[in-house]
Parts: C-alpha cells; sequence; structure tokens
C-alpha cells in the first residue's frame, strides 16, 4: 500500500487535469486496518446474503430497496424525491418536481434492467454504458449523450476548469481507462477479493468520470452489479447511496485524498465500513419487515368480516405500496363501496395514509412499511 500511485497531474492549457494510474496491475494489500475492516465487512454481507435466502416473495423486498437506493443515491446529486413520491404515477406530481422523479425513476429502472442483462452479459463497460443510456433517457442529462463516453473535458465544482475542485482526464484517456477497469474486474489471478476490487473500481470510476453526467449514480450502481456477477450476491440487496449520503463531505474527502495524498487504504477502509454497516442495516430492515408481515398478518385475520378481503390487501400493499379505491377493489376482490370501507380501516389502524390530499382520486400510501427503509 505504501508504493500505491494514484496518478499524476497532467498541465492542459490553463489547468492541470489528472492522470489515473491503471488499476489492472499486481495489487499487495497487506494493511491490518483494511484486513480487519474486509473481514467485519464479509461477515455482515455473508448474514444479509443468507438472511435473504429465507425472506419470501423477495424480489418485492429488493424492489423497496431498490426504490431507497434510488432515492438516496439521487439525493447526492441534489435531486430531491421521497419513497413516497416514487410510488405515485408521474400526473401526480407537481410539476416543478417532476424532472426529480423522472430521474428517480430512471434510476429504478436502469438497475433493474442492468441486474436483469447479468443473466446474457457478463459485468462489463457495456453492462455500465446500457444503464446510463436509461438513466438519461428523457431527463436534464438527455442531450450529454447518454450511453456514450465524454468527447470533451468534464469537471467536478466550479464553474469551469480553472477553477473546478476537480478535473477528470482528458477524454481521450478515457476508451482505455475504462478498459483497464474492465480487465481488472476480471482479472482473478490477481487474487483480491471482491469487496476489496469493488472499493478500488468505484475509486477509479469516480476519478475517470468517462460520461458527462451522471458519473456518481453510475459509479453506486457498479457496486452491487458487480457483487451480484461475481456470486458473492444471490441478489442485489446492497446499496450503498444511504451511506454514503450520511457521511458525504467524508465521502467526497476520502476520494479526494486518495488522487492528492495516494491515501488508498484509507479509502478502502472507508469503503469497507460502508458495506459492513449497510449489510448489518439490511439485516435489521428484513427482519423488521418480517416481523410486521407476521404481526398484521395475525391481527387481520381477526378482523370479521374483512378478514380475507384485509389480507388480500394488506400483501398487494408490499407489490404495490401506493393505491387508490379502484386498486383496493381489484386487489381484494371487493365492490367500490366495500373498498372504501375496507380503506377506512386500514387508515384508522395506521395502515394507509392519504398524500394527494385529493377530495377525488385518492392515493394511499403503505406508510409504515416505506417507514422501514428509512
Amino acid at each position: 500500500m505504501d508504493q500505491f500511485e494514484a496518478g499524476q497531474w497532467i498541465r492542459q492549457r490553463d489547468y492541470k487535469s489528472f492522470a489515473p494510474t491503471p488499476i489492472d496491475r499486481p495489487w499487495n494489500i497487506n494493511a491490518a486496518p483494511i484486513l480487519q475492516s474486509l473481514s467485519h465487512a464479509d461477515r455482515h454481507l455473508g448474514r444479509l446474503d443468507m438472511f435473504s435466502e429465507y425472506v419470501p416473495d423477495l424480489n418485492l423486498f429488493v424492489r423497496m430497496h431498490v426504490v431507497k437506493e434510488a432515492t438516496q443515491s439521487s439525493k447526492i446529486e441534489d435531486t430531491r424525491t421521497e419513497m413516497e413520491e416514487v410510488m405515485l404515477p408521474e400526473e401526480e406530481i407537481h410539476p416543478e418536481r417532476r424532472d426529480d422523479w423522472r430521474e428517480v425513476n430512471n434510476y429504478i429502472r436502469a438497475l433493474d434492467d442492468a441486474i436483469s442483462a447479468l443473466g446474457k452479459l457478463p459485468f462489463s463497460t457495456r453492462l455500465l454504458r446500457e444503464a446510463h443510456a436509461t438513466l438519461m433517457a428523457g431527463v436534464r442529462g438527455e442531450h450529454k449523450t447518454p450511453g456514450e463516453y465524454r468527447v470533451s473535458q468534464n469537471w467536478i465544482g466550479g464553474s469551469n476548469p480553472t477553477n473546478a475542485r476537480f478535473v477528470p482526464p482528458v477524454h481521450e484517456d478515457v476508451p482505455e481507462l475504462m478498459s483497464d477497469l474492465e480487465r481488472f474486474a476480471h482479472h482473478h489471478e490477481l487474487h483480491l477479493p471482491p469487496l476489496l476490487k469493488a472499493g478500488i473500481m468505484h475509486y477509479q470510476f469516480e476519478t475517470i468520470h468517462p460520461f458527462l453526467d451522471g458519473n456518481g449514480r453510475i459509479g453506486r450502481l457498479m457496486i452491487p452489479l458487480y457483487l451480484v456477477s461475481e456470486g458473492i450476491l444471490k441478489q442485489p440487496v446492497l446499496y450503498l447511496s444511504d451511506y454514503l449520503e450520511k457521511n458525504r463531505e467524508e465521502y467526497y474527502e476520502r476520494l479526494t485524498r486518495v488522487r492528492e495524498k495516494n491515501a488508498i487504504a484509507e479509502w478502502l477502509q472507508f469503503f469497507l465500513d460502508g458495506i459492513a454497516a449497510t449489510a448489518k442495516k439490511g439485516v435489521e430492515t428484513f427482519d423488521a419487515i418480517l416481523q410486521f408481515q407476521r404481526e398484521w398478518e395475525t391481527d387481520i385475520q381477526s378482523w370479521k368480516p374483512q378478514a380475507t378481503s384485509g389480507l388480500a390487501l394488506f400483501r398487494h400493499l408490499f407489490t404495490q405500496p401506493a393505491v387508490d379505491a379502484h386498486a383496493v377493489a381489484s386487489a381484494a376482490s371487493v365492490s367500490s363501496p366495500t373498498a372504501y370501507k375496507l380503506i377506512e380501516r386500514f387508515q384508522k389502524h395506521g395502515l394507509l395514509k392519504e398524500i394527494t390530499g385529493a377530495k377525488r382520486g385518492k392515493i394511499f400510501v403503505f406508510d409504515p412499511y416505506l417507514k422501514l427503509y428509512r
């Protein structure tokens, strides 16, 4: 680790860009704090993966984790959409917030599509470019070459490269740097633990900044994609955006110190500690959801004469946590008048909350369930 050199600053016209050192090369990681954090992260991640095998209808829970990941990841980019809003159709979103809503929903679709594509494609730069194309479709970055590497200089912070906080490598170097990242991902003879490789790859991706926009979101999406592709996780149940959002300043500082001080050990320890904390919280969330489900199913079974319809609606809400009266009637196989009575009972018990404030076409969310993800 003492021999690590992150790269060098290259003088351009009136600014310096950073040229990172390729990562597909031998690594000797033997620092005790990193190995301790690696062991801790491995243990908690193993528990999370094992726990996910015993959760019924895991896809329902994964979907909500993806929703939370999308909202938290977008918050890092200063897009503000809450989980309740993600559940709503676009026409119910205030016009001023629809761009944010589209960006979050694009993130959900990008991750869903990428995970599905892993059955046909290996983890690759092609996969990342396709996810980027989905991420940027029809939103504020749609004119910034979605799915394509940049062909101009970008920068982070400031109004131009001369006063920027960080200037990534020149665009001519991006294709080869990304190819190097892909080779590193599949270079198993390096004998690096996958969690360490994921941390190095995330740092390198954010340093390359290969796209004109959306680099942060793709860089964070890359982590569960890689871990699923390597068989470390059977399902994409680990998302770091909540941890990175809560530690945003330290996150940026750790990345900066790698580039300026070659402090890769500090970055990897921060990353691994984030994996451990996120995995631990994931287990707690799964456990809370199962307990919530068991307790309320037992309670609803005593709701005479609404036990059958109540259970049907309750189980439906795990697949679609935002409903209107028509959806309730369909899910519970009841008439419209009975649906309204069922909604009233769910509201009385705090299971549904109306969020539109409308007199007609009211929409209700499965509020206590959504709160389990916060």
